[in-house]
């Protein structure tokens, strides 16, 4: 079992906002198999020291460093935080304290020193989607399940939601082949499931009013097939988890759903990445770092596409120019890091992606509000 902490939009937010000579972001990857663990906390030691490291070699107060650096090794030497864990883990630490977050996305090791937090590889744990609604749907009865990336799974209740087909129909069976008003056989129970459906659509709509949660719905045809056709929720997943869910737990539909959100965020990068082809005739689009860099500083930028794995250091300066640097140290940050918090700050998106998943084949992409 993966335990996960996801960060939260408030989270990102306070992380983004915080400013210091001594701000350290470590990555590490690790296990969920708590036998293994060790190999994870010995190299997550490890890069506690690369840290340290650099930030005395920047020339900071050893005093700062060695509170940062006392506050990862007490962390390092909690047993019971390595108890459990995910496929990553993310810590950012100032003299003053120390946050974490268990991923369950796989990320690379690293260690930053700054005076900001690096946070692309976090973003992209809050670009995923991890929550979703699972319509478990049957003859025999529905239900709307509340899925999580850390939690276990939840039963939700909708009020007005059918009990089954058939009392809906006001029968005991819709399976029989008797004449439907002056519909016969299949058809009629078509009509039948049609009415039902339509019927659960209308139950969830005050629920999913409002909402961005990708809705999986869980159930074998004909009500597989039958329900998109009177869907009303504009995030309806694709995909759907093809078994009856009368006799599966709500917690093995959580698991189930896990592919189908996969298909969730492969298609919303899609959808971006056309809409980034749609504006590159037009002048709103931008591929060089310099030129992005510029456009974010002055809200330019609507979506940024950014490879969290871009290691370029250097400074933005309050007007958007680049000065690249020809080593990372602690006097300076990842450019494209600086560059999403920017969009953020401005009310932009950012997809934090990996290498080839940037339009343009660079390692950033951003599609603009007009141009520049």
């Amino acid at each position: 079992m993966l335990y996960v902490d996801t960060p939260t939009p408030q989270d990102i937010a306070r992380l983004n906002a915080a400013r210091g000579d001594v701000c350290i972001s470590i990555y590490v990857p690790t296990t969920p198999l708590t036998q293994r663990i060790g190999e994870s906390r010995l190299k997550f030691r490890h890069l506690i020291s690369e840290a340290a490291d650099q930030a005395r070699a920047a020339g900071h107060a050893k005093r700062e460093v060695g509170l940062a650096e006392i506050a990862l090794l007490h962390l390092a030497e909690d047993d019971h935080f390595w108890r459990v864990q995910a496929n990553s883990l993310a810590v950012f630490a100032t003299p003053s304290g120390v946050t974490s977050f268990r991923l369950a996305n796989k990320l690379a090791p690293s260690t930053e020193v700054a005076d900001r937090f690096h946070l692309l590889p976090l973003m992209r744990a809050v670009t995923f989607p991890h929550e979703a609604f699972v319509l478990a749907l049957s003859e025999k009865g529905v239900r709307l399940v509340q899925v999580f990336s850390d939690m276990p799974a939840k039963k939700v209740k909708v009020p007005g939601l059918p009990k089954d087909a058939a009392s809906h129909a006001g029968k005991t069976t819709i399976n029989d082949k008797s004449s439907f008003t002056r519909i016969h056989g299949e058809e009629g129970q078509r009509i039948r499931h049609l009415s039902y459906l339509r019927a659960i659509d209308a139950a969830l709509r005050p629920i999913l009013a409002g909402r961005d949660t990708p809705l999986i719905v869980a159930a074998v045809d004909p009500l597989a097939h039958l329900y998109p056709h009177v869907n009303t929720y504009h995030r309806m997943a694709h995909d759907q988890i093809r078994v009856s869910p009368d006799a599966v737990k709500d917690n093995e539909l959580a698991r189930l759903s896990v592919p189908v959100l996969d298909g969730v965020y492969a298609e919303d990068l899609f959808k971006a990445a056309q809409v980034f082809e749609q504006h590159s005739s037009n002048g709103r689009t931008a591929t060089d770092l310099t030129d992005v860099a510029r456009a974010a500083t002055y809200g330019a930028v609507d979506t940024l596409f950014a490879d969290m794995n871009d290691t370029r250091p250097g400074l933005i300066d309050d007007k958007g120019h680049v000065t690249f640097a020809k080593a990372d140290t602690a006097d300076n940050y990842r450019l494209v890091d600086e560059v999403a918090r920017r969009v953020i700050v401005n009310g932009g998106k950012v997809f934090a992606v990996r290498a080839g998943e940037v339009p343009g084949g660079r390692s950033v992409g951003a599609i603009l509000r007009y141009p520049v």
